[in-house]
């Protein structure tokens, strides 16, 4: 071959090496069967229908179970596609591809995670999507060479601009001019954590203040700290949408915040009642000054309301006129050397925390179920964090476990039904002693 007729150096994908070519046939395999029992699924509910719509019924609710289990079938059929067409790309050597569509590929599996969550609750089925969710992230970050070093690259261009930026007492802003803070995530990981603690002082201080004056009551939303994630999450998008109008008109500001805040708030709101049967907050019944009913309470079923959005919008303002420049230059603070490796830590921690919120949220809601806690986990919770313990951290918080959509119902019927039994049962003792 001359010269000429050579191909161009990167011309040809490199081979890939055996373990991505072994899990690019796994991944094909599982997106088939996937495929196949996301087809079986249907026509098992399709034969329901036609026989008896009441075997689709789950829990006391008979919509909103069967509505989450259709979403989350939606989503597996597309992860089947994307699986099969992943492992595809692994087989083929087409790395860059391949990387793009583990993208995806992890973007479904955090939606499939959630699903279960709020389906089943923390159980063992969450293990084989966890472990997936930390392939397709390994395999992504490491499947490119090229990616891995245009981001080695990009690396020590970011520090060589930190390092001006620093000195010009420019750290954190957006080198570009486009938005006031860089959104990268070190920015994005302390903006969670200052506001979920700064959240938490305000809501404590408006309850002591204005809804139970004189009564301190714990508002946290995790396990350990003074933390609240309704703040931390609200100021993180709040901090993205806003960041390319931090100069706009307030009115803009106000209003964006309101929609985000008040969307947010009523998400999460769901996300707790039908993954937990869990209510930490209600405004049915809430008012414009006395007149008539807060139609937006009433919209949401009382997972927000007009005044809490109006709440939402005056602190995105101020926020984001206030106490964002604040907050850069506090973060700033953070020596140069550490800077990465202790926020990466503190990542780390709140993971834990956030993980470990969720187990015992989960635990705690299967004995209030009447669900026997069998397993070392659910042992560990009950021992550790028991029902007065969280009914102590979480004291704005109540769960019903008829208001979740979870798919344990059976348990828990069961549970009910050996309860009734025994009662049952020792009626019929009492009534023969005293005859």
């Amino acid at each position: 071959m001359t010269p000429e007729t050579q191909p161009e150096s990167g011309a040809t994908p490199q081979k890939m090496p055996l373990a991505y070519r072994l899990y690019g046939m796994f991944c094909t395999l599982l997106g088939i069967f996937t495929l196949f029992a996301v087809v079986m699924f249907a026509a098992l509910m399709t034969w329901a229908l036609q026989t008896d719509p009441s075997m689709l019924i789950v829990g006391t609710d008979p919509t909103l179970p069967v509505v989450l289990l259709a979403i989350s079938y939606v989503i597996t059929f597309a992860d089947g596609i994307a699986l099969i067409v992943f492992g595809r790309m692994l087989r083929k050597g087409s790395r860059r591809n391949a990387a793009r569509i583990s993208h995806v590929l992890i973007a479904t599996s955090v939606v499939q995670i959630l699903s279960k969550l709020m389906l089943q609750g923390v159980d063992l089925s969450l293990i084989p999507d966890a472990i997936q969710l930390f392939l397709l992230i390994a395999v992504s970050v490491t499947v490119d060479p090229s990616l891995k070093k245009e981001r080695a690259l990009e690396r020590h261009v970011r520090d060589m601009v930190e390092r001006e930026a620093a000195e010009e007492g420019m750290l954190g802003r957006d080198v570009e001019g486009k938005g006031y803070i860089e959104l990268n995530f070190f920015n994005l990981f302390w903006v969670f954590v200052i506001c979920c603690f700064l959240g938490l002082i305000i809501e404590t201080v408006y309850h002591f203040a204005v809804v139970v004056p004189g009564e301190i009551q714990d508002r946290a939303g995790l396990l350990f700290g003074p933390f609240s994630p309704i703040y931390g999450f609200g100021a993180v998008l709040m901090t993205v949408a806003l960041n390319r109008f931090y100069k706009a008109n307030p009115v803009i500001i106000f209003v964006v915040s309101a929609v985000i805040g008040g969307l947010f708030e009523a998400a999460t709101s769901l996300f707790m009642e039908l993954g937990f049967g869990a209510v930490a907050w209600d405004y049915s019944g809430s008012t414009i000054f006395g007149l008539f009913p807060d139609p937006i309470a009433v919209i949401f079923a009382g997972r927000t309301s007009t005044l809490f959005m109006c709440m939402w919008g005056v602190l995105g303002f101020v926020w984001i006129k206030l106490c964002l420049p604040w907050m850069l230059k506090l973060i700033n603070l953070i020596p140069w050397k550490i800077r990465y490796s202790f926020t990466t830590l503190c990542a780390v921690l709140m993971l834990v925390n956030g993980v470990m919120t969720l187990d015992a949220l989960d635990c705690w809601f299967e004995r209030l179920s009447g669900i026997p806690q069998t397993t070392p986990v659910e042992q560990f919770y009950a021992e550790h964090f028991d029902n007065d313990y969280m009914a102590h951290r979480f004291e704005s918080m109540t769960i019903t476990p008829d208001d979740s959509a979870r798919v344990d119902g059976a348990g828990r019927a069961d549970a009910m039904e050996a309860d009734e039994a025994a009662v049952e049962k020792d009626a019929d003792e009492t009534f023969e002693d005293v005859a």
